[in-house]
């Protein structure tokens, strides 16, 4: 009778040490990944080096693909699509695992620099649900490429190094913030006042701060104020990955949404074995602003893909691509909410995820009355059940907070919409969305072990 009551429990109380110090050894592994991968285009470049090492070869150098062949798209530098060819029929499904590589941030405006008292500052505009107040008095760092219009292109890359300067943005003292103080939090500090600092020195013959920073610009980097227009620049924390507690048992870090999944994601797509169905790894781009654009989900790019696998190994006839889709099983790797101590009232503890109690699992995301949700079939939830206990995965099932407080989404959906199974499947965050979010190393390793499982699998769902 001891088994019938589900019972919570942290995974950290069944790890032994050699067990213990192989999970840390895999975090200090994503901590350096997550230092050199702030962007969406440095963690496709960084994907795509780990790919190549181990075998990977670009889908349009081949003419036919065999079982075994390892294949990636890029898209553009900005989202990356790879498989493994399975040793049955394309069309009789796929084992997909899809994260993102996008994260919330700030965004340089097209006419970005200009001079107030004094003083020279660039502007922008926020990319993804942030709280604004979290980026005002924070070191910054500049991340990103400047297009010439002859197509040679500068990488910019200021603030990470030591040597380097950073960049922040200022916050009115307290002792003249009675007006900002009486404001909900949510207005204290205004779009247009997310301008980041970044010199104050005029030049000797205008007197002027904005020209003095066009010149170092330019001097270094060889760009006049118009190459803002042709230019990708992100803002974002520079604060360095680290291992959080007295334990070190957890990871801080920015982007770790969805950076913490992408990771496990291709750790585990390299280390699994062969299995009877094509395995897909999806790193996408523009999920924090709602998967558009041609390299975020809603685009075609992916049945594109995909269809290049059909075409390469004779299988894209009339209804294959639809075929494959509705075949295949999936899980949405994107992290989920972690019940934050400090905030318990957003969180039905019933339905919650508990940091370092496994993997998460949430059968829905949606907002009140599952608005926009992609809701998994029970059938769907039993199989992948049955995977992570057979192979002793620690997962728990929750949603995102209390019925009503709010909600969020992932691109699940996009997927289910093809036809494709899909549940949500990721790492539990705290401080989601923040400059610096918490998760466990042991649910890091436990996505790892969960999505090696999942793309081994040569089972069907049952209906």
């Amino acid at each position: 009778m001891e088994n019938i009551v589900n019972k919570k429990e942290c995974g950290w109380k069944s790890v032994d040490e050699s067990r213990k110090q192989e999970i840390f050894h895999f975090c200090n592994e994503y901590i350096e990944f997550l230092n050199c991968a702030k962007t969406e285009r440095e963690t496709t470049k960084i994907v795509i080096e780990y790919l190549e090492k181990n075998g990977f070869r670009p889908v349009e150098a081949m003419t036919t693909l065999s079982i075994g062949d390892r294949i990636y798209y890029n898209n553009r530098g900005k989202s990356v699509f790879a498989a493994e060819i399975g040793s049955g029929d394309i069309t009789d499904g796929l084992n997909i695992i899809g994260a993102h590589i996008d994260s919330p941030r700030l965004d340089l405006k097209p006419n970005p620099i200009y001079e107030d008292v004094h003083l020279s500052l660039l502007k922008t505009h926020y990319y993804g649900g942030i709280k604004k107040y979290q980026w005002t008095t924070i070191p910054l760092a500049i991340h990103g490429i400047i297009v010439k219009p002859n197509g040679e292109k500068v990488d910019i890359n200021i603030g990470e190094d030591e040597n380097d300067p950073i960049f922040t943005i200022t916050d009115i003292l307290p002792h003249l913030a009675q007006n900002q103080n009486n404001k909900k939090l949510s207005e204290a500090i205004d779009g247009e006042s997310l301008n980041i600092l970044i010199g104050s020195i005029p030049d000797a013959e205008k007197n002027s701060v904005k020209e003095n920073i066009l010149y170092l610009l330019n001097q270094k980097y060889g760009i006049r104020e118009v190459d803002f227009y042709s230019s990708e620049l992100e803002i974002v924390p520079a604060f360095k990955a680290r291992s959080l507690g007295f334990d070190e048992s957890m990871v801080a870090s920015y982007g770790q949404d969805d950076r913490v999944c992408a990771y496990a994601l291709l750790k585990a797509l390299l280390a699994s074995n062969n299995s009877l169905y094509t395995k897909v790894a999806i790193f996408a781009d523009k999920e924090e602003i709602g998967s558009r654009g041609n390299t975020g989900m809603y685009s075609d790019v992916f049945d594109y893909f995909i269809n290049m696998l059909l075409d390469r190994t004779n299988r894209n006839f009339s209804g294959a691509l639809t075929k494959t889709y509705c075949n295949s099983r999936m899980l949405s790797a994107d992290v989920g909410t972690g019940i934050d101590p400090n905030y318990q009232e957003v969180s039905e503890k019933n339905n919650s995820s508990f940091i370092g109690f496994g993997v998460e699992l949430n059968k829905y995301t949606g907002s009140r009355g599952k608005s926009g949700a992609s809701d998994a079939s029970a059938e769907f939830v039993a199989f992948i059940r049955n995977i992570f206990e057979s192979h002793n995965i620690k997962y728990q099932v929750s949603e995102l907070g209390k019925v009503d407080i709010g909600g969020g989404g992932t691109i699940a959906y996009i997927l289910a919409e093809k036809g494709v199974d899909v549940i949500d499947c990721g790492v539990p965050v705290i401080s989601m969305h923040s400059p610096y979010e918490v998760t466990s190393k042991y649910d890091i390793y436990s996505a790892y072990d969960a999505y090696t499982a999942f793309l081994e699998n040569s089972e069907k769902v049952k209906y």
